[in-house]
């Protein structure tokens, strides 16, 4: 009996391998190579100092979309608009640094990882918004590219920040004369000091995400951007005149933390940049139009006085800054200045 129990349990035991045998052999290994359906997912967090309405952030949430679509959600994206992550200059030191992966900062600020990035807030270096595309899309973008991958910093495209322009608290801005002894805000960018010294103002550096404050508060009297960034953040509240002067066509790097960059497979840096290049288009034209609308509302709805600067005052203009432009054909490279006017052209 105890002989018949002992054969009836080793029966039991190898029953139970055969059956937890079969049952292993039922489940595939998960491989390394499936695809992004089964990859792991990641979230790239970009950091920008714009407001929502904005065309910026409009045309990121199409990027957003369209890269986590063809990824099948293995690339997430998180966006934090209107400087949550820091102004301009923290932004890009967090992406260099790897401890954010995207960013969107303004090309002026990019002077401390090269000189040479200057030469792009040099005022009338371009014509029109549409040589100014041509450039950064050419042979200028891929020559600043070039210095931020140095620097560990990938750039996916130079989306547009519209043609700056003055406003003021004090008086319209018709000639170089005006501006002299007015408090200006500039951002942390050594053209933008000069330009403005050039000029008699007293140039006062300063993070975006503190200009509201420094209108209302008298600590500086004057401030440029482009119109439809003057509209989104009210700056109309604290000012009374707008001078659309377009004195720089501003641009946004869409930069991404190098080593994140070449983490990801091929087919995820490529939808990247494909979306990237899509987000880049849409994005200058909704800031394009923006800017239009901007400026009819800024006088309508913001109250301010609104002047327009012909082609000869802006010559004025460009005459005061001469001896400017002699001090940086010096500090910068001739052939970048001649490489840029060729797309005026």
């Amino acid at each position: 009996m105890k002989k018949n129990f002992i054969n009836f349990a080793l029966l039991g035991l190898v029953l139970s391998g055969v059956l937890l045998g079969c049952s292993n052999k039922t489940e595939a290994p998960t491989s390394k190579n499936d695809n992004t359906e089964n990859a792991e997912s990641i979230t790239l967090n970009i950091g920008h100092v714009e407001p929502e309405n904005r065309s910026t952030h409009q045309a990121l949430l199409e990027f957003k979309k369209n890269v986590e679509e063809r990824t099948s959600n293995s690339i997430l994206i998180e966006i934090h608009p209107n400087g949550a992550l820091g102004g301009d200059v923290q932004l890009t030191e967090s992406v260099a640094m790897g401890t954010l992966d995207m960013a969107l900062p303004s090309t002026s600020v990019l002077t401390k990882y090269s000189d040479d990035f200057g030469v792009l807030d040099m005022p009338y270096l371009f014509t029109a918004p549409e040589n100014a595309f041509k450039a950064m899309d050419g042979e200028i973008g891929e020559y600043f590219n070039a210095k931020l991958e140095e620097k560990g910093i990938h750039n996916l495209g130079y989306s547009y920040n519209g043609p700056r322009s003055t406003t003021t608290n004090v008086k319209a801005i018709e000639k170089p004369e005006d501006l002299k002894g007015i408090k200006m805000r500039v951002m942390e960018s050594p053209i933008f000091i000069d330009f403005y010294k050039t000029l008699g103002a007293n140039p006062t550096p300063m993070s975006f995400t503190e200009l509201y404050t420094g209108l209302q508060q008298g600590t500086v009297d004057a401030q440029e951007n482009p119109p439809s960034l003057i509209l989104a953040n009210k700056f109309y509240e604290v000012q009374k005149y707008l001078s659309v002067d377009e004195h720089v066509h501003n641009f946004l790097a869409f930069i991404m933390n190098k080593n994140k960059f070449d983490s990801l497979t091929e087919e995820q840096q490529k939808i990247l940049t494909e979306e990237a290049k899509s987000y880049v288009e849409k994005q200058r034209a909704l800031e394009l139009e923006d800017n239009k609308k901007a400026i009819e509302k800024l006088a309508t709805e913001g109250g301010l006085q609104v002047n327009e600067l012909s082609e000869e005052q802006k010559q004025a203009f460009k005459d005061a800054l001469k001896p400017m432009y002699e001090e940086y054909s010096q500090k910068f490279s001739k052939e970048l200045f001649e490489k840029s006017d060729k797309y005026n052209k």
